[in-house]
């Protein structure tokens, strides 16, 4: 069975970088599903970041072009996100995600997700 985990998160400084890891356990399924990275804070909604769909296409949300980069090893099965620049505001819980909703990589419409991992940024 397809299970997902996640590491890399913790606490830097406005400025710092972060590289936050997703490995796969079980079924090859990033040669053919759409996978994604999503934040969430406390009472607001969940919130995509960054996406590779189907076709291999990338999208990321606007506050985090040209910081943000996401990737895989389809050899090691491993999802990955690097964060550059960090502000504040990047401060949430973020979960990767597998299996989604063709032509909306940032929509949460996934079948897989992780645990979460924490990334904190402090002023």
């Amino acid at each position: 069975q397809v299970q997902l985990v996640e590491s890399g998160g913790g606490s830097v400084q406005a400025g710092g970088s972060l590289r936050l890891s997703c490995a796969a356990v079980g079924y090859p399924w990033y040669m053919s599903d759409s996978m994604g990275w999503f934040r969430q804070v406390p009472g607001k909604e969940r919130e995509g970041v960054a996406g590779i769909d189907v076709d291999g296409s990338i999208t990321y949300t606007d506050s985090v072009k040209g910081r943000f980069t996401i990737s895989k090893d389809n050899g090691k099965k491993t999802l990955y996100l690097q964060m550059n620049s960090l502000k504040p505001e990047d401060t949430a819980t973020y979960y990767c995600a597998a299996d989604g909703l063709r032509g909306r990589p940032l929509e949460d419409w996934y079948n897989y997700w992780g645990q979460g991992t924490q990334v904190t940024v402090s002023s």
